[in-house]
């Protein structure tokens, strides 16, 4: 049994490289030293699927004190299919879906499919006759698997572990491909501004052409160091970091740049500074291996201890001059982990982990898995594995470390999103690394969730965990991952994506007490075994919520009215348009003076019931009449003084949320334009 487990973890270890997922090592060798039931068992073999991650397992118990999530849900049971599983959706209306080009998919599933063994050895991993077949497709899928989305005007960027697909979504409902790039090397993490487009390379796959021949198969290892985990051999070709693409013909992208790092790019983050007109700066965040000095010059993944130098504990800038990308260049690595008190880089730990098993120490926190910015604030929120940290960011070339915190509920701290007032932040726990199904019955629904903190004097504080409700089957790869706002005024509303649980909307405006608004989700994409698949990215553009679905394509939503979302709401969030979407920089949302935004706050403050009926009443009148008569100045002169009471009632209402209503609602009405 132990025998088989090595195996497994082995290949995982190689995976790791390949494709920066290295929570799924953890968690297999967490597997790897788990006690078996009794002696018999452990005496006796096992077959090689069940070592296998990726065949379905129930959930063990909950632990004391923990909940799961809900078996009583419509999502819980559904159809199970590629293209033709069974769907579910409260609160969202499904638009359209586009399957992934050609290209981009591996139509094979089977661990004995020629083009699976073909992919894997493109991906570099060698000799894979001793792989656990259920494991090969998994990992070969990874080489095509979509991933996050930038957009720009009329345009969104779509990566993938093999490329970048650009949209036509002028008409949402009926979205084209405009045109396909095809450049692997994972994970494919995009950014877009201006004619530039941005894309993280992360495998040793990535070539500096693009090319898609990938390297010569890596040597067999010597005699008596099969098991010995190997960097890939030295190539001057291979490219890890931050490509640069001129979108000016977006037919035809063309790379004007491609910044190597020593971990590669898992994810980057476009930095925009108020007072720097001429250059963009990218935050890099590497997870993966360091590539040796052989390969790219001053590369070391050494410990702090045996070299100051180490390319560990540490994010890369890159300055990127507007007038000539080519030039783009490291210019500092920020050590935002250090200790300031003993100028120890591995300053910060994970304080301990569910996932640990007994007698192990706290993990140190040695890279960041993304960063989100809020330049507006002169801050950046990090998800940084053990760690979720915040940083002052006024200087973007030198970020400094202003808060940390961890959390046992915690496995992997993977993303990060602010409230528009920047008084909380939302991060994500990535337990099981995106690959297992983490949302069963039994699965904590404090693992894996959501972690809501309030943010106030630099300082940030837990209030709450948020799950998905619904309970999810034993194939069907499910945790938190990435969302953005929903501009909705007077309310904290986030749409996330949560691999093969769909897609959730979740309001936090009352930070202790997050739910649940809307949803939407497919059955697994097979019954009996995980395929990896679901969505990676669910984010709201100028009205609509866009879902990249990891195996399938693309998908394309609205959302509708419900007992907790008004059309009024709906409509004022649909009026903020932006002509750029980078999530992870993340903008201020400022709501036009439109009586449209007026209904929404008067609806809220109806459900919260922070005005009698006879004023609400009296409110939807009065904006009626302002609408029909075109804003005349009867009309306007009576939205004022109606303003000026709000603003007396606001100084006695209960709830601060309510309090922040009344006043912007009588700002509309002060000055409320066509």
């Amino acid at each position: 049994m132990n025998h088989m487990r090595t195996f497994a973890i082995r290949w995982t270890c190689v995976a790791l490289a390949m494709a920066g997922l290295f929570a799924v090592t953890r968690r297999m060798d967490a597997q790897a030293q788990a006690p078996a039931p009794d002696a018999k068992a452990a005496a006796k073999p096992a077959p090689a699927d069940e070592m296998d991650e990726f065949a379905p397992k129930p959930a063990p118990p909950l632990p004391p004190g923990m909940t799961g999530s809900n078996t009583n849900d419509p999502r819980y049971t559904m159809k199970a299919g590629m293209y033709d599983a069974g769907e579910v959706a409260m609160g969202m209306k499904h638009l359209d879906f586009l399957k992934k080009p050609d290209a981009f998919r591996l139509d094979a599933t089977s661990p004995d499919d020629p083009k699976v063994n073909k992919v894997l050895g493109q991906m570099g991993m060698g000799d894979v006759s001793k792989m656990p077949k259920p494991l090969k497709p998994v990992l070969a899928q990874l080489a095509y698997a979509n991933s996050d989305f930038a957009f720009q005007g009329n345009y969104l960027f779509q990566g993938n572990f093999y490329g970048v697909n650009i949209y036509d979504i002028s008409k949402p409902a009926k979205t084209a491909l405009l045109t396909s790039l095809t450049c692997p090397g994972g994970q494919g993490d995009v950014s877009v501004y201006g004619h530039l487009l941005f894309m993280s390379v992360e495998m040793p796959n990535g070539r500096l052409d693009c090319g898609a021949q990938a390297f010569p198969p890596e040597p067999p290892p010597a005699p008596g160091h099969e098991k010995e985990r190997r960097l890939p051999v030295a190539q001057k070709e291979r490219f890890r970091g931050v490509r640069v693409f001129d979108i000016s013909d977006i037919k035809n992208p063309k790379q004007v740049a491609a910044v190597q790092t020593c971990r590669g790019s898992h994810t980057h983050t476009l930095v925009v500074d108020p007072n720097d007109k001429d250059n963009v700066y990218i935050y890099v965040s590497g997870t993966s291996f360091v590539r040796q000095g052989e390969e790219l010059a001053g590369c070391s993944g050494n410990q702090p201890d045996k070299d100051p130098n180490t390319a560990l504990f540490r994010i890369d800038v890159i300055k990127v001059p507007l007038a000539n990308p080519a030039a783009a260049t490291i210019v500092s690595h920020p050590r935002v982990f250090i200790d300031a008190r003993t100028g120890a880089l591995n300053g910060l730990n994970n304080g301990g982990s569910h996932d640990a098993k007994p007698g192990d120490k706290p993990a140190d926190t040695n890279q960041c898995h993304d960063i989100t910015v809020y330049s507006a604030m002169g801050l950046a929120a990090g998800a940084c594995s053990g760690n979720g940290i915040l940083l002052d960011i006024k200087d973007p070339v030198n970020p400094k470390r202003m808060d940390a915190v961890n959390d046992p509920n915690y496995s992997y701290w993977h993303s990060a999103t602010f409230s528009n007032d920047g008084k909380k932040v939302v991060f994500t726990d990535e337990w099981g690394g995106g690959l297992g199904a983490r949302c069963r019955p039994n699965d904590p629904n404090k693992w894996g969730a959501d972690a809501i903190f309030n943010l106030s004097s630099d300082k940030l504080s837990l209030q709450s965990y948020y799950k998905l409700p619904a309970a999810q089957g034993d194939t069907e790869n499910c945790v938190a991952h990435n969302g953005s706002l929903v501009p909705v005024p007077g309310r904290d509303i986030e749409v996330q994506a949560w691999y093969q649980d769909g897609v959730s909307v979740m309001d936090f405006t009352d930070a202790a007490h997050p739910y649940e608004i809307a949803y939407f989700d497919r059955g697994p994409i097979d019954a009996k075994t995980l395929v990896l698949g679901g969505d990676w990215s669910a984010y709201w553009y100028n009205g609509y919520v866009y879902g990249s679905e990891i195996a399938r394509g693309l998908d394309i939503f609205e959302l509708t009215p419900t007992k907790f979302l008004t059309q009024n709401e709906l409509d004022a969030a649909k009026s903020v348009q932006v002509n750029e979407l980078n999530v992870q920089n993340q903008q201020k949302i400022v709501w036009p003076d439109k009586l449209v935004v007026a209904k929404a706050y008067v609806d809220q403050l109806e459900r919260s019931q922070a005005l009698m009926a006879d004023r609400i009443e009296a409110l939807r009148k009065a904006i009626h009449e302002a609408e029909s008569s075109h804003l005349s100045a009867k009309s306007l002169l009576k939205l004022s003084d109606m303003a000026a009471k709000l603003d007396e009632t606001a100084a006695t209402a209960k709830v601060d949320a309510d309090v922040k209503r009344l006043h912007a609602l009588a700002d509309v009405l002060k000055h409320p334009v066509a």
